[in-house]
């Protein structure tokens, strides 16, 4: 038995999510139990410097110390919480925050991934061994370093007798198709989640706000036909699995055209609507072209910050009428922790030297053990 600290920082800039895990086992007889679960929220200043679209190289090495030190400031606090509950922490697992993400395509050269978070810092403020940096490793065997969560899923929520997806609405929403048998687990990005609708509440409010609280300004809109075409003709959504993309396609800056703010001839209650329509379309299409085909949903099981937006929520249960969707809470698991957990189980693999990327996912020419390691 181990207990781990899954850290975890999206790409919707929020905050550091923090688990605590106590993990029996392996895979694929894994038991967790969450002991504890915090979010530490980033200050304004950080969150607009992690936002920056370009970043020259002094200012990535200070946010890449910066974040580390919040990383231990979130270790520390876990580990207060693991003295209270009188166990031991084993290891700490980072998944850092993702700066960039550039995952090979066909007919493109180059291919890349950074993320941040100094994980020395870590390890040398908290005495714990570290795993951390997980995607490089799936990178270098030829696959698209994302989505990494999926062989987490399949040890979370796998069944005997049917197939559900896991689909967790981060700032990308991302999908894995989980049957009874591990190696036929597939998944894959669907494309945007809340990073264009925060996105677009930042440039509307001037930076004043950073969320559609519950999709509440979403649901007082109406859909812009015109923009709701625009969007969902991104040519990311016709790419077949696997596949996996990130802010450079998906920032509201780069999805949404310009002219839809700041004029008088659109609603800002309009604009929302239309690209939360256009997330949750994008999800549909995707179940519908690249997973009906093959596997029949029994239910749908949705986690992330997503899973807060009703008006998100009510657009996938009108468009998927024939699957069960359920939030993760209500399967006994918490929503807002599901990716920090996810990560405490992959360093758990790692700490035994199992492999924990799944090439049927990925694309990878074979099972890697991932991340690297810092001794506390």
């Amino acid at each position: 038995m181990r207990f781990g600290i899954g850290l975890m920082s999206g790409s919707s800039c929020d905050g550091v999510d923090a688990a605590l895990v106590r993990i029996k086992g392996t895979a694929p007889d894994i038991r967790i139990k969450l002991v504890a679960f915090e979010t530490f929220t980033y200050s304004h200043t950080l969150k607009q410097r992690l936002l920056q679209s370009r970043i020259d190289c002094r200012e990535l090495a200070r946010l890449h110390f910066d974040l580390g030190k919040i990383f231990a400031e979130a270790t520390l606090s876990m580990l207060t919480r693991a003295k209270e509950e009188d166990v031991t922490v084993d290891f700490v697992a980072s998944h850092g925050h993702t700066l960039s993400h550039v995952p090979p395509e066909l007919g493109h050269e180059g291919c890349g991934t950074l993320q941040i978070g100094e994980a020395a810092i870590i390890a040398q403020t908290a005495k714990v061994p570290v795993i951390a940096v997980f995607r490089p490793r799936d990178m270098a065997a030829g696959g698209q370093g994302a989505p990494l969560v999926p062989y987490a899923d399949w040890l979370l929520f796998h069944r005997d007798d049917e197939t559900v997806g896991c689909l967790n609405i981060g700032g990308i929403a991302n999908l894995t198709v989980v049957p009874p048998k591990l190696e036929d687990v597939f998944a894959f990005d669907t494309g945007p989640g809340n990073m264009p609708i925060d996105g677009a509440v930042r440039r509307i409010t001037h930076d004043k706000h950073g969320v559609d609280f519950k999709g509440a300004g979403a649901a007082k809109g109406k859909i812009i036909e015109p923009l709701l075409k625009t969007l969902t003709a991104h040519p990311f959504f016709d790419k077949a699995p696997p596949k996996s993309t990130g802010r450079e396609h998906f920032a509201v800056e780069e999805y949404v055209p310009k002219q839809y703010f700041n004029t008088a001839e659109f609603q800002s209650e309009d604009v929302l609507a239309t690209i939360t329509k256009a997330v949750a379309t994008s999800i549909i299409n995707a179940c519908e072209r690249f997973v009906g085909p093959s596997h029949a949903l029994a239910r749908l099981i949705v986690s992330g910050g997503g899973v807060h937006n009703r008006t998100l929520m009510k657009h996938l249960r009108e468009g998927m009428p024939d699957t069960t969707i359920l939030t993760s809470d209500q399967m006994g698991l918490s929503s807002d922790a599901r990716e920090a957990i996810a990560f405490a189980i992959l360093g758990n693999e790692t700490m035994s030297l199992a492999p924990a990327n799944l090439p049927s996912a990925t694309g990878a020419s074979r099972a890697a053990i991932l991340g690297k390691f810092y001794w506390g």
